[in-house]
């Protein structure tokens, strides 16, 4: 089902979002990366308030390509980052931050999957390589923290966009997986694929 999604959703819309449906996002969204995720929660731990609320965006698993112009910022590529990189820390990140979307590319693993279904955020795949098509829907950049400690890609970046997407909900909070879901296939075809080789 494709869905046109106004930022910040309700807990009970993201609950509602199932594998399958198609994403498309108008508001704001962040990036992060392994050292943000890191950087917000040894804040946490130490009692320390991050500038943001994650739970009103989306999060987006991106080191964007980011360009000084005018006295502003101007997204020249935003393709998405493999989300696997997190696994060891999303699921404590979702547990304390609760965004209700992740954009990424690949899919999460089961400590992921678990948070999904414990806080009710999907995990949605953006097609690798699109960076430059995904920049033409950032309509704005909102701002960005902690540039000077961990350089551009790693910066946690707010933007305005609209129309963000496709986004397919591959991973969602009642325990739909779409990799899972296709892993017989691709163990078959890969059977296949081998015997065809092995055959000469």
């Amino acid at each position: 089902m494709k869905r046109d999604l106004s930022l910040p959703i309700d807990g009970a819309t993201a609950r509602q979002l199932r594998v399958g449906d198609i994403l498309f996002l108008t508001g704001s969204i962040f990036t992060a990366r392994d050292e943000a995720h890191l950087l917000m929660l040894e804040a946490q731990e130490s009692g320390k308030d991050i500038p943001f609320d994650p739970s009103q965006m989306a999060l987006f698993h991106c080191g964007p390509v980011v360009s000084k112009q005018n006295g502003g910022w101007k997204v020249i590529a935003a393709g998405p980052t493999t989300s696997i990189r997190m696994e060891l820390f999303e699921d404590k990140y979702l547990e304390t931050f609760r965004p209700p979307i992740i954009i990424g590319k690949g899919g999460m693993g089961d400590r992921t999957q678990a948070a999904l279904e414990s806080v009710g955020t999907v995990y949605t795949q953006y097609t690798g390589g699109a960076g430059a098509l995904a920049a033409k829907r950032i309509e704005s950049v909102e701002g960005v923290e902690w540039l000077e400690e961990l350089g551009m890609p790693e910066a946690a970046w707010f933007f305005k966009v609209k129309d963000f997407g496709p986004l397919l909900v591959t991973m969602d909070s009642v325990g739909g997986n779409l990799y899972k879901d296709l892993e017989p296939t691709i163990a078959e075809n890969m059977k296949a694929v081998m015997a065809r080789i092995e055959a000469g």
